[in-house]
Order: structure tokens, then sequence, then C-alpha cells
């Protein structure tokens, strides 16, 4: 109601505004600013749409001079924010940041936080009171603990009304590798009985689906991808009493990363050609592509049975001690220095740089990523090998009282990869998280959180010891 003072803080080349000219009558739009850093696209913006009314600055909008030369506080921000991942923004442009969306909002920024994030909360000193907006964001703050100072801005500043989330199955911007969701809001503190609606799939007009979730509700759910998929109820936040998570269970770590795969993981029967000695050698499994066995064999030398047989270098042994006993290996590794492997991230942080992490051989694993158009994306394994695993794989060991009952009663190793292998594809997708074109993800800390107490019925022994943790969370 009333004029319409318009903003899009990444303009770009004014498709948005071009948008907004086709809903709303000239008359109507009383003023409209375009902030665009990038000179190429501000100029094309300021040719198409200077004389339709809109007024381009050229500048960063999370600088503040920039900014300050919007002449209008906007009563109606709508823009598609490009994807800027943490890794490229600069530690010090990231403290600046940060500090500039605490004194905006009153909050902290997770430092893994993508540039969209600090565009929202940066544009909230800057919107005028009771002003709608709308913004194209990555879905993924809806899961993510980075993600989580946004949810609690639009709980907590905002009254929020809607977030439409797309299909991740149905890519609906060609060039887009995350799944991608409409959120709308007014700048106005909620009121006790808000209640937002959640859409997905189809358009914004003609969602598959949606549901209405009050206000309170929503601050307590850990997740928000489950809305309007799932039955909200299982959306839990606090361990219940007859709650069993794989956490309780399993100690879930990433597989090792070794920086540079191609170099220091190789063929077994190279690492033999070569002479390299066996004991600066570790088996470890090859990507999840290669393997079609889910109980995977040991040979005699601890390796797995498959047909793809691979081994990672390692030695902790100072460099001149590695020269002088194992001078294959030694030469081998000095070609990393002109293949410019010396220089990567991860090999820096090492001393010596070719030492890898340590992991003992994970009996169970769960495959990291992967499609689930016509199945489940996430495969368990059974390794009954000495291989340890890439970071393609979290790495399942049993833990507490699981230990105890596998070390006693080794055929129970069976149930145990029975159950995980029963464990619904609905319930690792809720854990998890899905991005453009189908691609779900789940991390260690999420498939901790996957129920598992259907275990305890198949394992008698373990019950005992659960009621008592079960009384301790109590």
């Amino acid at each position: 109601k009333g004029p319409i003072h318009f903003a899009d803080p990444g303009v770009g080349a004014g498709a948005v505004f071009s948008a907004l000219l086709s809903v709303f009558p000239h008359d109507r739009i009383a003023s409209a600013t375009g902030i665009e850093i990038d000179s190429r696209f501000a100029r094309a913006a300021s040719d198409l749409w200077a004389s339709s009314g809109l007024e381009v600055i050229e500048g960063d909008f999370t600088d503040p001079a920039t900014m300050a030369r919007s002449h209008t506080r906007p009563n109606l921000v709508l823009t598609n924010q490009p994807y800027v991942r943490h890794h490229h923004i600069s530690q010090e442009h990231k403290v600046q940041l940060q500090h500039l969306a605490s004194q905006a909002t009153g909050l902290r920024v997770n430092g893994l936080a993508g540039l969209y994030v600090y565009f929202l909360l940066l544009a909230h000193e800057w919107m005028e009171e009771g002003g709608l907006a709308a913004w194209l964001i990555p879905s993924e703050f809806m899961d993510v603990n980075y993600g989580a100072v946004l949810r609690r801005y639009l709980t907590e500043k905002t009254t929020l009304i809607r977030i439409h989330r797309f299909d991740p199955h149905k890519v609906e911007f060609d060039d887009a590798l995350v799944t991608s969701a409409v959120v709308v809001f007014r700048k106005e503190p909620p009121s006790a009985g808000t209640v937002v609606d959640f859409s997905y799939g189809g358009t914004i007009t003609k969602p598959e689906r949606i549901h209405r979730v009050r206000l309170a509700e929503l601050k307590r759910a850990r997740k928000w991808t489950t809305y309007p998929q799932r039955d909200h109820t299982k959306n839990r936040t606090a361990r219940s009493e007859d709650t069993i998570q794989l956490g309780d269970l399993f100690r879930i770590q990433r597989g090792i990363a070794t920086g540079a795969n191609r170099f220091f993981i190789l063929p077994r029967e190279e690492t033999l050609e070569r002479g390299f000695p066996d004991e600066c050698l570790h088996p470890i499994l090859p990507s999840p592509r290669h393997i079609v066995e889910t109980i995977i064999e040991r040979d005699d030398d601890g390796y797995p049975e498959i047909g793809h047989k691979l081994a990672v270098s390692d030695s902790d042994l100072p460099e001149e001690q590695l020269r002088q006993k194992y001078p294959r290996l030694w030469s081998y590794l000095e070609t990393a220095e002109q293949l410019g492997i010396r220089d990567r991230y991860l090999l820096r942080q090492r001393n010596p740089w070719y030492k890898q992490e340590r992991r003992a051989p994970p009996p169970f694993l769960c495959t990291y990523m992967g499609r689930g158009a016509n199945g489940n994306p996430f495969r368990f394994l059974w390794n009954r090998s000495d291989a340890i695993a890439p970071n393609v794989y979290l790495m399942l060991y049993p833990i507490r009282g699981l230990a105890q009952a596998l070390k006693k009663e080794p055929e129970l190793h069976g149930i145990v990869f029975e159950f995980l292998n029963q464990i619904g594809r609905d319930d690792l997708q809720h854990e998890g998280r899905v991005y453009g074109g189908g691609l779900y993800k789940i991390e260690p800390r999420e498939l901790e959180k996957v129920a598992a107490k259907a275990l305890l019925t198949n394992i008698p022994s373990l019950t005992k010891g659960m009621a008592r943790q079960r009384a301790l969370w109590a």
C-alpha cells in the first residue's frame, strides 16, 4: 500500500527491477535504487533502466560508504545475491563484515557463513521500519550451523512471512550449484501469534506442498527443511526419554584428507613396483563408485578384497631420516615440489608435510554424498579389512556399550550392519542436506542424530547400559 521505495543491493543488470515494472504501475514506484559492485553490470543496468527511474550506485553494498550514497530507505527489498562461499572472503574482510553485522543486528556471524548472510543482515538498518523484503538465497541456511544466525534473525528481529524452497531435483536456475529458497519477511518484531508459511516445490504461486508453522515451534526447531516435507512432530530439538541416536553408539568421523589424493594414494601394484616400504603404507578404500561390495573382506596382507586396491603413503620420520632409510619413497616425494603440491594448504599445516591423519580401520562406513533419485543416496559398508578411508566416507567406530558387546560377541557385527542398512532413506535425508540437481550430503554430526533405538531390540545386552545413559540425560 502506498508509494514503493524499491531497492536491490545486488542489482546486476536489473532483472529484478524489470520484473517489478511488469507488476506495478510506474506511478506507484516513488524511488528505485540498485547497488552493483561490478562496473560492467552497473553500466548495463543504468543504460537499460535509468529512464525508468532506477538509480544505480556502483560500489560494494557491504561498505558503509556505499550504503550511505543511497538517498532513500527502501520499503521493498527484492534481490538475488551472488553465492560467494566463505573461502573466497579474506580473513580481514570477514572480520570487518562480522563487526558490521553485529552493529546492525546485535548478532554474531559464524566464520563459515557465505557472503549472502552478511548482505541480508546488513540490509536490516538500511530498510524502512515495516518494509517488506524477499531474498532469493541458498536454502542451506535452514540446516547448517552457520545458518543459525539467519534463523535467529528471522525469528527474533523480523516478522517472517514465508519461505519457499525449490525442488532440488528440478534445478530452477541453470548455473546454481545450491538449492534455492525465497525468504519473505517484514521488518518489524514478531508477535507471539506469528505463523510462518513453508512451501516446497513447484512455483511460489503454485507450490506442491505448503505447511503453516507457529513461531514458537520454529524457534525450537533444529532444522527448517523438515517443513513441509515431513511430519513436523519429528523435528525434535531435545533428547526425549526414549531417543537413542547413532551418536550414542558410534564415534563418527570423516575419512582422511590427504591434500593431494592423486599423489599420496596409488594403486597397490604401483607401490610394489616402486619399492615403497610397507611401513610407510596403509591400505585405503577407493571412491564408492569403485566398490560394488557391501561387505569388504580382508586379504592376507590386510588389503580389501576388491578389484581396485589402493595404498596411501604416510610417515612421520624427519626428511633426512626418510631420505636415508627409504630412498625410493623419498625420490618419489621429491617430485611434489615440481608438481606444485608442496604449496597446498593442508600440506603446509603438517610436520612433516607428507604425514597423514591417523585413523584406525573403521568396522563400518557410510558414503558422504550421493544422488537419491531412485534409491537411498547413502550406502553403509561393513569393512573387515585393515583399510582406512578417504574423506568421501564417514567412518563409524563403536563406542561404550556397543564396543563392549562387539568385543565379547564378534558375531554381533552382522546384526549391527543389518540395522544400519535398515535405516530409512527419509531418516538419512532428513538429517542431511541437499544441493542443486539432487545431490545429498550428510556430515558426521548429522549422521549422529539419526535414530538408533531399533538396534537395542536386536542386542539385549545394550539395553541395560542405555537405560543408565537415559537416566543421566534426564
